[in-house]
């Protein structure tokens, strides 16, 4: 019978091949030969009892199965890098300049920082939360040192990066709120250079569905009070659904949506330890 234990070098590989997008590609970071790397992944999935990944001439893509063994994954092996420094007393120290789109957990994100602060006090974070264009090109820039974005699944060209999280996406309105029939949808969204905006308005228009944009608000909590006050309804990641805000129930006749992404950009070339560290560390508590 199987050892129930899971091997942290065959996690590592796990996490290395899909964050570099193949085999190949992995294989370095984990200084292994990609029929070694193929035969660690091979040992995992029989460990696991199913598929882990999805090959392709384009690269590897996670199961669903390999997606909730990669969260577990960089949960484990941080604690294990986290052990490892706490015993050989060397703690985790430096400034890490986070962005962070405003669609990410917005209820939870103030106390899951507050509880990354207590967890690794050498840590200093420096967090903007900006929409998703502005941490791509501040990341770009160099002005971050880890960009969490939102992106709509299926929309738009190849992804890179790391998937952190998915949420479905949803019409949200307040309770008893139903679009006025014959007149046409009123739209509450943040600005037009949002992604997310675009999405929805490139949809409804695809699918000749009237509306307005009735309000525009410069942040998602703006958003979720107008929702609240019954001005209309938005498109919405499940995680950002407020008191006073709910699904618009079937049948509404709108549009069938989504699921959304939370993409980790990519590492850039010649990154610090202190960068790789903490980026491991705090994105295992983020996912």
């Amino acid at each position: 019978m199987a050892s129930p234990l899971f091997q942290l070098d065959q996690l590592r590989t796990l996490v290395a091949v899909v964050e570099a997008g193949s085999l190949s590609a992995g294989a370095p970071q984990v200084f292994l030969s990609a029929s070694a790397v193929s035969e660690q992944l091979r040992k995992l999935e029989q460990q696991a009892g199913q598929s882990l990944l999805l090959r392709s001439k384009a690269g590897v893509q996670p199961t669903p199965a390999g997606q909730r063994l990669l969260a577990w994954g960089r949960q484990m092996l941080a604690l294990n890098d986290e052990a490892y420094r706490d015993l050989h007393g060397v703690p985790l120290a430096g400034v890490l300049r986070l962005g962070v789109t405003d669609y990410f957990r917005p209820s939870e994100l103030s106390g899951l920082l507050a509880r990354l602060q207590a967890r690794y006090p050498g840590v200093s974070l420096q967090v903007s939360v900006l929409k998703s264009g502005l941490i791509e090109a501040a990341y770009a820039a160099g002005e971050l040192d880890v960009g969490i974005t939102l992106r709509v699944m299926g929309a738009g060209s190849a992804r890179t990066g790391q998937l952190l999280r998915r949420e479905p996406l949803q019409w949200l309105a307040a309770p008893g709120w139903r679009p006025e029939p014959g007149q046409a949808l009123r739209l509450l969204a943040l600005p037009d250079s949002c992604s997310l905006h675009q999405f929805t308005v490139g949809l409804l228009q695809r699918r000749r569905v009237p509306y307005v944009v009735a309000l525009q608000a410069s942040g998602v909590a703006g958003l979720q009070s107008a929702l609240a006050a019954g001005l209309g309804l938005a498109c919405l990641n499940a995680s950002a659904q407020a008191p006073g805000v709910q699904a618009l129930a079937a049948p509404h006749g709108l549009p069938a949506l989504p699921q959304a992404g939370f993409w980790v950009l990519p590492a850039r070339s010649g990154e610090t330890e202190f960068v790789r560290q903490a980026r491991t560390l705090v994105l295992a508590d983020l996912a």
